[in-house]
């Protein structure tokens, strides 16, 4: 029925049409000295239309109404201005604008993100900020995650690989993983309505490429009335639409490791009122670190068409994702030194700067699937998101201040998650005391052999648990209804947001016993002192028992409404206050089932050896039901004060919501008939913000506050329930400064104080909380070379929120050299973290043994990788 409707809608779109004559605007735009302004975009405030500048800086904006109507014209760098041109009379031919004014920051550009009615940075009062596909290019991104590290207030975790970031904002709690309380969007909507999924974040099915026109970040602010589940705020991928003709074709090679890319995109006018696009990539390689084997595989298509009418427009759009990544999962670290000022360091045979936990010699695991029947899986698929989705959204000028806005999706996502993690690390006598504790076998003289060799060992080891979730069905629609009504100095907006949110995933887990190494880890057989295998190929168990066993299954849905209301008073033209309020209501049906263990021949061998008297599988006949519903209020209430055209102060305050998804199942929290305990997690936040915009810069500077109180989530890897309260306070600043035509500057850093205020670590600091992050981006211009660094770093934090273990500060840098060779040819070099710097962003241990030699299992940032693009723009 939801695919009914979701065509009929797009059919609708296009079917869709207006009697009234009709106009054409025609003109050029320059910049002072008249040279053209090539992608400058060309808005209608009257009604929703846009196009933009072609290479000669020209446009033609077609299907506009015979009457009165107001332009917007914007070009990154300089400050939009507006034109009102009279069409009563006909077509124009002759509209030529000259953009002077500086606005290195933006501040002029509309923002659309979670917002009731669109409008410009400084005219709002939120705290939001932009990334152009040039920022992106200068950062050097190894992955989609480390974008994020551009943007002001925001923390990710960027060094798990393309996918399974945790990523937190303004001194939220990190939670369990992924982003609770954070949105990541397309064009609007969610990718998926829940984004610390375990196993399945939301940034697993997301990745940058081409397409991209600019990323929108809304902290905080009206985030928690405009989108469900995001009270933190908003993170935007905003497409191309091919409102001008134009594409690209690019390569990009790892000149120090092994990786491919191509990417792609074109748009154009295609006459009639209609524009497309298409883009996507492909790749191949075996990635930045070393996982002996080609772990980076697959890429992405997306392609969109709009209809422009005469009071509107109309887009439908496709995406197809088929990807696989590895999982860097945290590796064993060595740690002397004091809790408090640690020395970490690579273990011998592992380069935690470039090693990996994934080995050539365990790419498969085995044992008893989510049927009760054998099953072999590819540790090579690491993150395999694949994601088919089609959409569409409407805008509509109804007349007489009436508007009405429309953004639907459905997505069919599936996918894998597999990946090795280290359970402990240390010598073989203690690994094997470990495995005979879980297991209940008599491990005393044992002896130990190389599973590839045969030889004897007796060097230190691992015990690898191969995390394997299978995503079964993940896949969402989500609707979002609005409709808008202007008057002259109030607007008003009411909306209706449906989503469902499959999450149905089973856990196969399995453990290993292998060497202590890198990229060359091998498994290792046991042998009892009476000469039985204890292990087949370095499997141990059929589960993971030293865990208690985690095999199990989770078919839940997640049903969503939330009408919500918003309104905009313009007190004079300096003073500007809106409000917004939500009501969420869910609606969560299903069931999850535990393991069970029992005895079988899972490699068929025709008997029962010692690893398969106890084998995990999914205990269905005592599946459990999930049956409760929720709901919840969010509000926001902001005001902007226009001091001048250049700058402006605003204040919000905003309480919002995140709901609880699969993470609490197989916890407390859950009782016998399904209801739950804790069915969401409650934010306040206040913010005070000052936005200026000089002649060759601009800052941002915002004061902001965060309580939040969450409860009930279950983490895998520590084994342990969170339930804590958290307050945090502390300032953003964002800047740019072009000196002149040769140097500019972009930045920002973020202050935060955060404490635990309730619960068992009351007056500690959350886990991984640094006091100041920063991105700092110098560029220079000397005739065709652009040359740079994005310098990023962070102060230290704890690992844990027991306040013992330090993680150390650090910064890296990421140089680029960019050469135009001609219009349409440039060349680029690019290096990721180039002085191989060491950094960790998580330990699972929360302390050491003082002044002794440690093992920990941390994540460490990548260490140097340098890449090489050539790009042909047409």
């Amino acid at each position: 029925m939801r695919k009914v409707i979701l065509f009929s809608l797009m059919l609708l779109c296009f079917l869709y049409t207006n009697a009234q004559e009709t106009t054409t605007v025609k003109g050029k735009v320059t910049d002072k000295s008249n040279e053209p302004l090539v992608g400058a975009t060309i808005q209608c405030l009257t009604v929703p239309r846009n196009t933009a500048t072609d290479a000669n800086g020209a446009f033609i904006l077609g299907n506009l109404p015979k009457s009165i109507i107001k332009l917007r014209v914007s070009y990154t760098g300089f400050a939009a201005i507006e034109r009102t041109i009279d069409l009563s009379q006909g077509s124009i031919d002759t509209v030529n604008v000259v953009l002077s004014g500086s606005d290195a920051m933006a501040l002029t550009e509309i923002v659309v993100t979670a917002v009731n009615n669109p409008a410009n940075k400084l005219g709002t009062s939120l705290s939001v900020s932009s990334v152009k596909p040039g920022d992106i290019l200068k950062a050097a991104p190894r992955t989609t995650a480390e974008i994020f590290k551009l943007l002001p207030g925001i923390r990710a975790e960027s060094s798990g690989g393309d996918g399974n970031t945790n990523i937190t904002v303004r001194g939220v709690p990190l939670s369990s993983g992924g982003s609770k309380y954070l949105q990541l969007q397309e064009d609007g909507l969610p990718v998926l309505q829940f984004g610390d999924i375990a196993f399945a974040t939301a940034d697993i099915f997301l990745r940058a490429d081409q397409n991209i026109n600019r990323i929108e970040a809304i902290r905080g602010g009206s985030a928690s009335t405009l989108a469900s589940n995001s009270p933190a705020g908003v993170i935007n991928f905003i497409s191309k639409n091919g409102n001008v003709e134009g594409g690209s074709l690019s390569t990009s090679v790892g000149l120090d490791y092994q990786n491919f890319r191509t990417d792609f995109d074109y748009g154009a006018p295609i006459g009639n009122g209609f524009s497309f696009h298409v883009g996507g990539f492909f790749r191949q390689g075996e990635g930045p670190r070393t996982a002996g084997f080609q772990a980076n595989n697959g890429g992405q298509f997306k392609a969109n068409l709009t209809k422009q009418f005469a009071n509107g427009y109309a887009r439908v759009y496709f995406k197809f994702l088929d990807d696989r990544a590895a999982a860097y999962l945290p590796m064993p670290v060595s740690v002397s030194g004091t809790n408090g000022n640690p020395s970490y360091s690579s273990l011998p045979g592992f380069d935690i700067r470039r090693g990996a936990l994934q080995t050539p010699y365990l790419l498969q695991t085995q044992g008893l699937g989510s049927n009760g029947a054998p099953y072999v899986s590819d540790v090579r698929n690491g993150m395999h998101p694949v994601s088919k989705s089609i959409g569409a959204e409407l805008q509509f000028d109804l007349g007489s201040g009436w508007t009405v806005e429309d953004r639907g999706r459905a997505s069919f996502n599936t996918g894998q998650f597999i990946a090795p993690f280290p359970a402990s690390a240390g010598t073989l006598s203690s690994m094997l005391t470990q495995i005979g504790a879980a297991t209940g076998r008599n491990l005393t003289g044992a002896t130990v052999t190389n599973a590839i060799t045969g030889q004897a060992y007796a060097g230190d080891a691992m015990l690898i648990h191969v995390f394997d979730a299978k995503l079964n069905n993940f896949n969402n629609f989500v609707n979002d209804f609005k409709l808008k009504k202007k008057f002259d100095l109030l607007s008003l907006s009411a909306g209706y947001y449906k989503s469902s949110q499959n999450i149905n995933m089973d856990w196969v887990f399995n453990s290993y016993l292998t060497t202590l190494q890198g990229k060359n880890s091998q498994p290792l057989n046991i042998t009892s002192a009476g000469n039985v295998p204890q292990s087949t190929n370095g499997l141990f168990a059929y589960g993971v028992p030293a865990w208690g066993n985690l095999h199990r299954n989770y078919n839940v849905t997640y049903d969503i409404s939330a009408p919500y209301l918003g309104i905009g008073v313009d007190v004079n033209e300096k003073i500007n206050i809106d409000g917004s309020i939500r009501y969420d209501i869910g609606q969560v049906r299903g069931n999850y089932s535990g393991n069970v263990q029992r005895s079988f021949d899972v490699n068929n061998d025709g008997s029962i050896g010692a690893n398969e008297q106890s084998v995990s599988a999914i205990n269905y006949a005592a599946a459990k039901p999930v049956n409760y519903n929720y709901d919840y209020v969010s509000y926001s209430l902001g005001i902007n004060y226009m001091m001048n055209a250049s700058s402006a102060v605003f204040a919000r305050y905003s309480s919002g919501a995140s709901a609880q998804a699969d993470r609490i199942l197989f916890t407390p929290s859950v009782f016998a008939e399904g209801d739950v305990a804790t069915k969401f997690n409650r934010i306040n936040q206040a913010e005070l913000g000052l936005k200026y915009k000089y002649n060759k810069g601009g800052l941002f500077l915002t004061g902001f506050y965060a309580h939040t109180n969450e409860a009930g989530e279950y983490e895998v890897t520590t084994q342990r329930i969170i339930q804590n309260s958290y307050r945090a306070y502390g300032l953003e600043l964002e800047g740019v400064a072009n000196i002149n035509s040769f140097f500019d500057l972009r930045g920002n850093v973020t202050y935060t104080h955060a404490r635990i205020i309730a619960g068992a670590f009351k007056g500690n600091k959350p886990r991984r909380q640094a006091d100041v992050i920063y991105s700092l981006t110098p560029t220079f211009n000397v005739k065709k070379f652009s040359f740079g660094a994005s310098i990023l770093g962070t102060t230290s934090s704890y690992s844990q929120d027991v306040n013992s273990l330090k993680l150390p500060a650090y910064t890296y840098v990421n140089p680029f050299v960019l050469y135009q060779v001609n219009k349409r040819w440039s060349a680029a070099v690019n290096a990721n973290n180039v002085f191989n710097a060491l950094g960790f962003t998580e330990a699972e241990e929360g302390s050491i043994t003082d002044n002794q030699n440690n093992i920990v299992r941390a994540r460490s940032i990548t260490g140097r990788t340098v890449s090489g693009t050539v790009s042909f723009s047409f």
